[in-house]
């Protein structure tokens, strides 16, 4: 335990310079917006070129950038994302609003991609090279191909235009009815789970057959251990390490691709309220959306970190 502690420690330091290069990133690129905050908060008013700039000088505009970016971090380690322009409400007010409904789609989204690939990949293995694995490698090549918002589309059009199981869009809070949320997330999070789904598969499939053609199986099957014993108790913990190692990558695409699912679906979570900042050329909003998308990326892969490192005694044996 005390060797993980330390790991943790180690892996927590080392993560505080990738979240502050991060914040850099983004507080750079967002210089490069072809958006003038100023017309962008005053455009309604048609205002003069004086009260543009008495604006700037306001807002601190005019500053040089590097003292602009030391305000903006400086702000951020306070929990203060700033101010919309626009809208005139906190960034961390509708961070703290949005974030939970992009929260519930990824679980759920990873949910059921962690389901359906644990079930595919272990029938694949067991069936390897029979008619079983064949398919499943079929379809999970067809998954790793299809892009999310793709799946989307069809799902769309089958479930919810032609059989009218699922709404086309709107979202329903678990408080209010948990049926009616669950039937609320059930097609963005189908879509998002698919093309995870079928990477899972095809990990776990490898990772499994590969443990399978070990030593210690054929051992324990000759000693007249049961199948199910071998497999569960052994192989399959054995073969999960690294389908873990890679399960951080996956959560990030979940995120990233809840941006575009949520705007399809009309879901009001951090990705509708990003792509409409974008529009809208509201820089404080779209610096604190992508800023808490990518920490949140940097937490899970730390939380993917710990977990390998709990369930691989090899690694911190060496540590």
């Amino acid at each position: 335990m005390a060797v993980v502690v330390r790991m943790l420690l180690a892996r927590i330091l080392a993560l505080i310079p990738l979240v502050l290069g991060v914040v850099l990133f983004v507080f750079i690129v967002m210089q490069f917006s072809p958006v003038d905050t100023a017309v962008a908060a005053l455009g309604d008013a048609n205002p003069t070129p004086e009260q543009l700039q008495q604006f700037r000088q306001e807002n601190g505009l005019l500053d040089p950038l590097p003292l602009q970016y030391v305000h903006f971090v400086w702000h951020l380690l306070q929990g203060d994302f700033g101010t919309s322009v626009i809208t005139k409400e906190p960034v961390g007010q509708v961070i703290a609003t949005a974030l939970p409904l992009t929260v519930q789609l990824t679980l759920l989204g990873l949910l059921i991609a962690i389901v359906a690939g644990l079930v595919l990949g272990v029938t694949s293995a067991l069936f390897r090279d029979r008619w079983p694995d064949q398919l499943i490698r079929i379809v999970t090549l067809a998954g790793v191909a299809a892009p999310a918002f793709w799946i989307a589309v069809l799902l769309v059009q089958w479930l919810a235009v032609g059989e009218g199981l699922f709404p086309t869009s709107g979202y329903v809070s678990p408080a209010d009815s948990f049926g009616g949320w669950l039937n609320s997330l059930a097609l963005p999070a189908i879509s998002l789970a698919l093309p995870v789904a079928a990477q899972l598969t095809r990990i776990i499939r490898t990772s499994m057959v590969e443990e399978l053609d070990k030593d210690y199986v054929r051992t324990a099957r000759g000693g007249g251990l049961p199948p199910v014993v071998v497999v569960g108790r052994n192989v399959l913990r054995n073969a999960l390490i690294n389908p873990l190692t890679v399960l951080g990558l996956r959560v990030g695409y979940l995120l990233g691709g809840a941006v575009v699912t949520e705007t399809m679906f009309a879901l009001p979570g951090m990705g509708q309220n990003m792509i409409q900042a974008v529009k809208d050329g509201d820089t404080a909003k779209v610096q604190g959306f992508v800023i808490t998308i990518a920490v949140g990326f940097v937490l899970v892969n730390l939380i993917v970190d710990v977990l390998y490192l709990i369930v691989n005694p090899r690694l911190r044996s060496r540590s």
